[in-house]
């Protein structure tokens, strides 16, 4: 099996982050990404959703997609979500080749992450690769050692994140564009991120 694990905060979960998966599944060939939503990220501040209400919104996101799964494993384990710490459980319980998807923004801090040495003797790092950057440019402020475990998924550009949809959502702005119709039904029901509460009229 070819695995790919696509963590993230998830809050909320969006187009963006189902495009990198499919393109990972196409590119890399994989049979299968875990969309994985952090308990905790350790490089971001506090999520404003829950992490049950992330974990449900992203079983929303990849409901009918083919090849997409969602884990509850950094919620379920609790604490700071490390990805050494996840690719050790799945490679105890779910022996795989596996594929540490991330965006070209979050390469950049590789270095910087729990044991990275110890992560790329686990998987390797699957990354978006998305105009205007090029593969020089990506590749070139990573240190040697870690640059052989890296595979870039070529993307067209799109420019979609969680604190994006979160200011649109909290404006009523437009967000259809941007996340699913079920994601969006549900953030309405739940009143997240300034939405109004829906309210079902049983009159």
């Amino acid at each position: 099996m070819r695995i790919g694990v696509l963590g993230g905060t998830f809050d909320p979960p969006h187009l963006g982050h189902l495009r990198l998966a499919q393109a990972a599944i196409a590119h890399l060939e994989l049979d299968e990404v875990l969309l994985m939503p952090a308990h905790r990220n350790p490089m971001k501040e506090q999520a404003q959703a829950t992490a049950r209400q992330r974990l449900e919104m992203t079983r929303l996101l990849a409901s009918g997609h083919p090849g997409l799964a969602v884990s509850d494993m950094e919620i379920t384990r609790g604490g700071p979500s490390y990805a050494v710490e996840t690719m050790a459980e799945l490679q105890m319980t779910r022996q795989a080749e596996y594929w540490f998807l991330v965006g070209a923004d979050a390469l950049k801090g590789l270095p910087d992450w729990k044991q990275p040495k110890k992560l790329l003797r686990m998987c390797r790092i699957g990354v978006a690769l998305r105009w205007p950057i090029i593969e020089a440019q990506l590749l070139g402020s990573m240190p040697e050692e870690f640059r052989s475990a890296i595979d870039l998924i070529p993307m067209p550009r799109a420019d979609i994140s969680a604190t994006e949809v979160r200011d649109r959502l909290s404006k009523g702005k437009p967000t259809s564009d941007w996340i699913e119709p079920e994601v969006l039904t549900y953030i309405r029901e739940k009143g997240l991120y300034g939405t109004a509460v829906q309210t079902t009229n049983k009159s």
